[in-house]
């Protein structure tokens, strides 16, 4: 497809997305530096997250799935978090291999510190946005997101 050219909307989401991976670079630095001081990371952090957001306790592959991750990071992770006491591993009565991953205490209390300590953050963060902007991003993000989750592959002869 040599005389293949984007569309306009193509155009803006090519420009958009170097945008995207530094935004995400960004996040990640900036919630490093954040969380440090509690032996953190923005990984750790984000897994912690995912356990809390769960209805109930899940196998580090569910918890993988959630956050778009490769189980195998996601493995390595929670490991590290179960050696520093912040969770533990539980029996699955459905699957005897894939232990059910549950926040302890001191893995509660982290991320609860955690919070409180994004909470300015965020709020700064947030300054000057527009409530109707950050909607729409949210929705866009939603979209998208959902069209490469689903696996779907647009049409190639568009």
């Amino acid at each position: 497809m040599p005389n293949a050219k984007r569309t306009p909307a193509g155009e803006a989401l090519s420009t958009l997305i170097p945008d995207l991976f530094r935004l995400n670079s960004l996040l990640f630095t900036s919630g490093d530096r954040l969380v440090a001081g509690l032996g953190l990371t923005s990984a750790r952090w984000q897994i912690l997250g995912a356990i809390v957001a769960a209805e109930r306790p899940q196998p580090v592959a569910w918890l993988a799935r959630d956050l778009g991750a490769a189980r195998q990071n996601v493995q390595r992770i929670v490991n590290d978090l179960e050696r520093d006491g912040l969770v533990a591993f539980e029996t699955n009565p459905h699957h005897r291999r894939a232990q059910l991953v549950v926040l302890t205490a001191k893995g509660r209390q982290s991320f609860d510190a955690a919070m409180r300590l994004q909470l300015p953050w965020v709020n700064g963060l947030a300054d000057g946005l527009s409530m109707k902007d950050l909607e729409t991003v949210s929705r866009v993000a939603t979209v998208l997101r959902g069209r490469l989750e689903s696996g779907e592959e647009p049409d190639e002869r568009t």
